[in-house]
């Protein structure tokens, strides 16, 4: 009966024992299970990737079905075509004709008679042409904006309102007296900061430089182009001056060509055809001059062409620019070291020296 006992308990005991190592294994096997997607996120690493190989392709075919356009380089120079002697020629074969401002005046003024175009108080634009290289051959002169005063004012047709910013009774009295459009002070801040008056209605804002720190927070508002600055001449203490520049002064931008860094152009109206022919050249002069004073330190032209427009017609006159600047731009002189000045210096105190002995 022991016996017996025994071995039915050592059977209960191995049963057991299967059933809790079953368990425990079908236990792991639910644990270790693979989320799902994993097995084929699995199957798809294991595919290679094939690289085509490309053969040697010519230099010249490398580039074949791409947009492959000629850049032409902007900057015309006919100094080596001849001059025409008779009176009707093939433009393209001989040098451009050079008028005065006087002639392409008269010239534009007979397309647009009434006989003609029928617009005799068109507008007349200068198409300045630029070189933009800089001081070294890898840099170029960046975009700019200005605005010049000129000589003979004339109708713009354009939104020139302009809001002023000062302390003071006197300043904001001598603002409103120049045609300043909105005059204020610190009030006037408040009610821009507050909503109430909205800036875009005024492209050009000037200021007193005794109001400067209370504009500051504004600059959000204003944005950088409109934030007064001496640079830009819309921070100063000539409030008059300031608003007479903005208000008939011609506004231009030089813009560099996209393909061509070196390429700049200028595109600024003089005034209009019925204005007097001195009136206009001396607007033109103004333009120039102004153009002219960010030349860069380096040797060369930098004014390169100018052309004279009058939309609707198409006709391009040229005109001599270097009647009014000069032509050829100085470079930079070199700074020398410590040492070489001394020498200079004392090799002219030696001259000086030498002469006074031989007198």
């Amino acid at each position: 009966m022991l016996t017996l006992k025994g071995t039915m308990l050592s059977r209960l005991v191995s049963q057991s024992a299967l059933m809790i190592n079953a368990r425990l294994l079908h236990i792991s096997a639910v644990d270790l299970a693979a989320r799902k997607g994993t097995r084929e996120k699995a199957r798809k690493a294991k595919v290679k990737k094939v690289v085509e190989k490309i053969g040697f392709i010519r230099h010249d075919m490398r580039n074949k079905g791409k947009l492959n356009l000629k850049q032409v380089n902007k900057h015309i120079d006919d100094s080596w075509k001849q001059v025409p002697t008779d009176n009707c020629w093939v433009s393209k074969y001989y040098k451009w004709r050079v008028y005065t401002v006087e002639e392409a005046i008269k010239c534009h003024r007979e397309t647009h008679h009434p006989t003609m175009y029928n617009v005799p108080n068109a507008p007349l634009y200068a198409h300045i042409e630029l070189n933009m290289q800089a001081e070294k051959i890898t840099r170029f002169v960046d975009n700019f904006q200005r605005m010049v005063a000129i000589p003979h004012r004339f109708e713009h047709n354009e939104n020139r309102n302009i809001i002023v910013f000062a302390k003071g009774q006197d300043v904001l009295k001598e603002a409103t007296d120049a045609g300043a459009t909105l005059v204020g002070g610190v009030e006037l801040i408040k009610e821009i900061q507050n909503g109430d008056l909205q800036l875009t209605e005024y492209p050009f804002v000037l200021a007193h430089p005794n109001i400067l720190p209370d504009l500051v927070v504004i600059r959000g508002l204003l944005k950088k182009s409109k934030f007064p600055n001496p640079r830009q001449g819309t921070l100063g203490v000539n409030i008059p001056e300031m608003i007479e520049r903005f208000s008939h002064g011609i506004q231009y931008s030089a813009t560099k060509d996209e393909n061509q860094k070196d390429f700049g152009s200028i595109v600024a109206c003089l005034g209009t055809l019925e204005m007097e022919d001195k009136h206009l050249e001396q607007n033109l002069s103004t333009l120039l001059l102004d153009v002219d004073s960010m030349r860069p330190k380096r040797e060369g032209k930098f004014i390169t062409r100018v052309l004279l427009k009058s939309p609707p017609s198409g006709e391009t006159l040229k005109i001599d620019p270097f009647l009014y600047v000069p032509e050829e731009g100085k470079a930079a002189p070199k700074k020398g070291s410590a040492a070489e000045e001394a020498a200079e210096e004392s090799d002219e105190e030696d001259e000086q020296k030498s002469a006074a002995v031989s007198n």
